[in-house]
């Protein structure tokens, strides 16, 4: 960044008066950056200053209008969901919101069938009319008995069988991973449940809404604060040893921090390629899977999710990358160990709280992301107060002066 531009000398004007600098330099302005924000300027009157290497901030959850005025999410779609009353209480404060129950279909042997599959995806997909009681009779008498549970594979194969395995699971596996199921960690395809009933509702979790105003909105009320400074279109090593601040807090790549000292951490990547059509709707759901055939995973239309009103759509095609910007930690035995080793590091390191999907490498939602700074704020909150019972018990003992 050029150091006579107007955002860097509003910072440095920012961190003069009385010479206190910034308490806190946190890298990164998504979910994890922006929620210790706002917490640490509003909680606990901290001067923080943001620093993000985009021309934005919301980090992949930024959303913006297209050319033709349609809502977009250039970085794929994010759907809100979360369990947690605290989480959408918190996130509530920045964001009225607008309900929204995600439902995807899977392009499959000619047919659209639900995703997760259910009841209706096995009766469609073979012409049948099973009860929710019968689909698993069938589901027990298709599945493959493991002795161990240790590969994606694994978990799908003694769940439903092989046959369906085939169809839904393994060909969308190795193009989103570039790998075989039976390479990967069981985690993968453990997020994904098989349900014997007709609910075909992607998510399942208590509270599933979208921001009414979309997500740049939140983060720009999130961040709104006179102890607050964002600077865009930067990276933070430009700064870091330039502009005075106490602690930093670190979203970014926790190997990159560490200039890659044990090697890179494996990850995947997308590319978006984004199409605004001339009708209102293309799809009749807001995402369509693609696991056989393509070279792309599958479609969103963003008028499903942001509930928008306008005559024209718009949608994403997404096409697995192994190289461009993280996205997924590829979840093996080696990659868990080598990020073990930066965890090691990160955890010596002083004055640096690492937090988020990158800095953790660990594939979190939307709402774990913010569980996670929630809890780092309560931890930096304590290291407050035992500061300042500290000093207060220091000016307690110190002699009076003569």
């Amino acid at each position: 960044m050029d150091k006579g531009s107007e955002s860097f000398q509003s910072a440095v004007s920012a961190s003069v008066p009385g010479q206190r600098g910034f308490d806190y330099l946190i890298v990164g302005a998504g979910f994890a950056g922006s929620v210790l924000a706002e917490r640490l300027a509003r909680g606990l009157n901290q001067r923080v200053l943001v620093v993000e290497k985009r021309p934005h901030i919301g980090g992949n959850a930024y959303d913006r209008y297209n050319d033709d005025g349609v809502l977009i999410h250039p970085y794929g779609p994010h759907i809100f969901h979360t369990n947690s009353p605290d989480i959408f209480d918190y996130l509530s404060r920045f964001t009225q919101w607008r309900p929204y129950q995600h439902r995807v279909l899977a392009s499959v042997d000619g047919q659209m069938v639900p995703m997760p599959i259910n009841l209706d995806t096995i009766n469609r997909l073979y012409g049948l009319s099973l009860t929710s009681f019968e689909v698993e009779k069938f589901f027990e008498s298709v599945a493959e008995k493991k002795d161990s549970i240790k590969t994606s594979e694994d978990v799908v194969v003694s769940k439903i069988g092989r046959e369906l395995y085939n169809k839904f699971f393994r060909g969308y596996t190795r193009k989103q991973w570039g790998l075989d199921p039976s390479e990967l960690d069981a985690s993968v395809t453990a997020r994904v449940p098989t349900r014997t009933n007709r609910d075909d509702r992607y998510f399942t979790d208590t509270f599933q809404a979208m921001p009414l105003h979309g997500y740049t909105r939140m983060f720009e009320q999130m961040l709104d604060h006179p102890n607050i400074k964002v600077m865009l279109n930067t990276d933070y090593r430009e700064v870091v040893d330039v502009l005075p601040w106490k602690h930093m807090i670190y979203t970014g790549p926790v190997d990159a921090f560490f200039n890659y000292k044990y090697g890179k951490l494996p990850y995947r990547s997308l590319e978006f390629r984004h199409v605004t059509l001339p009708q209102e709707q293309v799809q009749p759901v807001g995402t369509v899977n693609f696991p056989n055939d393509y070279g792309y995973t599958r479609i969103s239309e963003f008028k499903h999710i942001t509930g928008q009103t306008h005559a024209k759509t718009a949608v994403v095609y997404e096409y697995p990358r192994a190289e461009g910007d993280p996205y997924y930690p590829v979840p093996r035995p080696e990659n868990a160990e080598l990020y073990r080793r930066y965890e090691a590091d990160a955890e010596a390191t002083e004055n640096v709280t690492f937090v988020g999907r990158l800095a953790t490498y660990k594939y979190y939602n939307m709402d774990q992301v913010v569980g996670q700074a929630l809890a780092a704020f309560k931890r930096l909150q304590q290291r407050h107060r035992e500061a300042a019972a500290g000093l207060a018990a220091a000016d307690t003992l110190a002699p009076a002066s003569a």
